[in-house]
């Protein structure tokens, strides 16, 4: 195979390595493999115009993407609405699509994962056309993501010590709002504190991130108005991986989803892929199964990969 890989130099573990070294073990591992890949390292502020035009050209049979869960959604895009295969480096903090494909967290052995790995179909979903590998949320989780880019940090830790300042500002001041929502056909009208829409439903993780993207199907999670002690406890029911056994949360699944918000009269803000990002009245969710083309381990090294993430 002939591949293009773009590296985001700003992502978090990509700051504290030496690109070029990382750039040429990469094309040198995937020479031993067989293919000729080339590496193109790139500022943040460039990184999504050198991602569609790398998914633009017709000389390629797949591109590879590192950086964070951003680079990474963006790039998956991209290649979605460009039929191009996609592998990903996950060089980011929280890197939950390659926690969902199997791929090593480890940025050097995912290079040799991908090099000996296989093409693979997974799922992707859109809200309102912009595409989504991990979840669409509003509500707890946006006012979260919303605080803590308020904050100032430098690092992947200091990423992580904001998240959970932000986290605990929410606890204090949790949001409750109105929406109307119709899954395959089913409508309802509910007050909540929090909405969470999953490209498939989430897996047995305290990450909230799907084990399996080839079900075809959403996840679709709603979340009673909470008071501080229940934001309280919805957080320690996600970090022991019980997120379904808190009552204050109602799961169900789907292929189609759309929201209604009866009540917003000011700016409102969503979270899509951990992006931070203006939100409609109305938004249109839907899945694309098994539409996104991905490079993944090989059975025998994602079942490894499984268990190194599990422990860990």
């Amino acid at each position: 195979m002939r591949v293009q890989a773009i590296f985001n130099r700003d992502g978090g573990t990509f700051r504290t390595t030496d690109m070029e070294a990382y750039a040429r073990h990469a094309e040198r591992v995937f020479a031993e493999a067989g293919h000729h890949l080339d590496c193109d390292i790139v500022e943040g502020a460039d990184i999504e115009m050198a991602l569609r035009r790398c998914s633009d050209r017709n000389d390629l049979d797949a591109m590879l993407a590192g950086g964070g869960d951003g680079t990474v959604s963006a790039a998956a895009g991209f290649a979605w609405q460009n039929k191009m295969p996609l592998g990903i480096i996950p060089a980011g903090t929280m890197n939950l699509f390659a926690r969902s494909l199997k791929i090593p967290l480890d940025i050097w052995q995912a290079i040799d994962a991908l090099a000996d790995g296989d093409i693979a179909a997974a799922d992707i979903g859109t809200a309102d056309d912009r595409a989504f590998v991990h979840q669409f949320s509003a509500g707890l989780h946006a006012r979260m993501v919303r605080m803590r880019n308020s904050m100032t940090y430098k690092s992947r830790v200091g990423k992580i010590a904001a998240n959970t300042r932000a986290a605990v500002g929410v606890i204090f001041n949790p949001p409750e709002f109105e929406v109307e929502f119709d899954v395959d056909g089913v409508q309802e009208h509910r007050k909540v504190s929090a909405i969470n829409v999953s490209n498939n439903r989430f897996g047995e993780n305290g990450l909230l991130y799907a084990e399996d993207l080839t079900g075809g199907h959403l996840g679709f999670y709603t979340t009673n108005p909470l008071k501080p002690a229940g934001v309280a406890k919805l957080a320690f029911d996600i970090l022991r991986g019980k997120l379904r056994e808190n009552a204050d949360v109602t799961e169900m699944t789907g292929t189609a989803v759309d929201l209604h918000f009866p009540k917003v009269d000011r700016a409102i803000n969503c979270v899509i892929d951990g992006e931070l990002l203006p939100m409609d009245r109305d938004v249109s969710i839907r899945l694309h199964p098994g539409e996104l083309k991905v490079i993944v381990p090989k059975a025998e090294e994602k079942a490894a990969t499984s268990a190194e993430t599990a422990a860990a």
